[in-house]
């Protein structure tokens, strides 16, 4: 009994990281936005493709399904570290960095065990939507590139060299213009 409960346990951890029907379902969606943004041709040669173009969508469809099922393991294991820490800390500290809210009454629960469950959905949710506005980033950074392309071929590939250079670079711009903002935000508050 004992040596089926741990021959049990590869299985359940393999099947956690595999993408789920959701997951699969937002490449899709992911998938088609960077084609409409990148134009097919850039789209294409990005993800390659077969002898009858089809290849490429169901590349990138798998490639960011897998990327989908890391981001929710990766969102819900930092929430859960982050509040194991909120958790830990003393009251005192707790109250005096949260507007003198304990730990229950800033995630909305009856007491500090049911605070935890609260606390992790909420950071996980917020980890798994800065992984998507990231996401986001390279849908907007397709569209500025194809519009540059456009303009110029030859100034487009001198400077940028490659369509995916050209998103890379951009998606990096446009992450780190976000995170200037965030943090400008909040000294501000």
């Amino acid at each position: 009994m004992a040596l089926a409960a741990v021959m049990a346990l590869p299985v359940a951890a393999v099947a956690d990281d595999a993408p789920t029907t959701t997951d699969k379902q937002n490449a899709s969606k992911e998938c088609k936005a960077l084609r409409t943004a990148a134009g097919k041709s850039n789209f294409n040669t990005t993800w390659g493709k077969n002898k009858n173009d089809k290849n490429a969508f169901g590349k990138c469809v798998s490639s960011k399904a897998k990327e989908e099922a890391a981001e929710n393991k990766a969102a819900k294991s930092n929430a859960a570290k982050d509040c194991k820490a909120e958790k830990a800390q003393s009251d005192a500290d707790f109250t005096a960095a949260h507007n003198g809210q304990t730990f229950a009454q800033t995630y909305g629960a009856k007491n500090a065990n049911s605070a935890y469950g609260k606390c992790v959905s909420t950071k996980a949710k917020q980890n798994k939507a800065e992984a998507d506005q990231k996401d986001k980033d390279s849908i907007s950074a397709s569209k500025f590139c194809k519009g540059e392309q456009s303009k110029d071929a030859a100034a487009f590939k001198t400077a940028y060299k490659n369509f995916g250079t050209c998103v890379s670079k951009k998606a990096h711009e446009l992450n780190a213009q976000r995170q200037q903002e965030q943090q400008q935000t909040q000294t501000q508050s």
